[in-house]
């Protein structure tokens, strides 16, 4: 299976940190996030990617050719300003009967195979990977009559689930590219279709939305393998809609 990565945009919430090096180059520890994406994939055996790319899409270029001489890379240009709907049905006619699909900015540690193992068990023709939503804010726990009786710091609301990427998806869910907006045009499509199905992860899960993310993202590369690394995981566990 070959994998897709989003790395076009502008990454203008990074701002200005993205003025010269697009976001998916920005650094996470000592190496771009993009190998980091890369190598969850890699360190599962799949190592045939195609980068959809487009805002300073010579540094992405010049970045993959740094990579394993085992790996294969292709690097598409999809165009500087192109949303990411545009992107993956520009992309689509080479990747494939089924192919992976993701963003260049979300490390988690997802468990490939059992994504893909359940996606050929439901017989939709898109599998999306979702986690619960992390909140920004502490909360505050409180008893009858309003009394505070602890704090929750940023936690996880597990009555909500996101869209983390890790996308299965098989070549006739093109019939539904509507728009040029990956989240708001084309998921709902396949939603609304009836072919997009969630697998549910509960491991470790966190994107690089700004330069803050960043930061907090290289402490956690010390000597071991970051948390993002740490795969195969138990933790997966599917979910039908």
């Amino acid at each position: 299976m070959r994998t897709l990565i989003l790395c076009g945009g502008k990454g203008t919430r990074a701002y200005p940190r993205t003025l010269e090096v697009p976001k998916p180059l920005l650094d996470v520890g000592a190496r771009p996030v993009l190998g980091h994406v890369m190598d969850i994939y890699a360190g599962q055996g799949f190592t045939d990617f195609v980068l959809a790319a487009g805002f300073k899409r010579e540094a992405i270029e010049a970045f993959a050719g740094t990579l394993p001489s085992t790996w294969d890379v292709e690097v598409v240009d999809t165009g500087e300003d192109s949303n990411t709907g545009a992107r993956v049905a520009r992309c689509a006619p080479r990747m494939g009967e089924q192919w992976f699909l993701t963003y260049a900015d979300g490390l988690g540690d997802v468990d490939l195979h059992a994504l893909a193992a359940f996606h050929a068990g439901h017989g939709g023709a898109v599998t999306l990977t979702t986690v619960p939503l992390p909140s920004q804010y502490g909360t505050a726990q409180f008893g009858d009559g309003g009394r505070v009786t602890h704090f929750l710091e940023k936690p996880r609301l597990d009555d909500h689930w996101i869209n983390a990427g890790f996308l299965v998806v098989d070549a006739r869910a093109a019939r539904w590219f509507e728009g040029d907006d990956l989240e708001r045009h084309v998921l709902p499509a396949w939603a609304s279709a009836g072919e997009l199905f969630a697998f549910r992860h509960t491991g470790f899960w966190r994107s690089l939305d700004t330069y803050k993310d960043a930061v907090e993202l290289s402490a956690l590369c010390g000597d071991g393998p970051p948390p993002w690394a740490r795969i195969p995981v138990a933790t997966a566990s599917p979910s039908r809609p």
